[in-house]
């Protein structure tokens, strides 16, 4: 199973919302780290767990309503 999946569409959503991993991690309620969402942009595959803490840390810090399958493309 190949885990690098290239570029996500969770990359192109932050630069779209003009958000940064570090906006992300502040807004979180949950435990995230920045090399969870490098990974998560760069294609590395992902828990199912993990990518619902990064897409709800998104949610929180966009104010908009993100599925992970919107941000994932495994």
């Amino acid at each position: 199973m190949d885990r690098n999946l290239n570029e996500q569409p969770i990359a192109r959503i932050l630069v779209e919302c003009k958000l940064s991993n570090s906006d992300l991690i502040a807004a979180s309620t949950e435990n995230i780290t920045y090399k969870m969402l490098a990974r998560a942009c760069k294609g590395r595959r992902l828990t199912p767990h993990v990518q619902r803490k990064i897409c709800n840390a998104l949610n929180q810090a966009s104010g908009k309503s993100f599925s992970v399958k919107d941000l994932f493309n495994y």
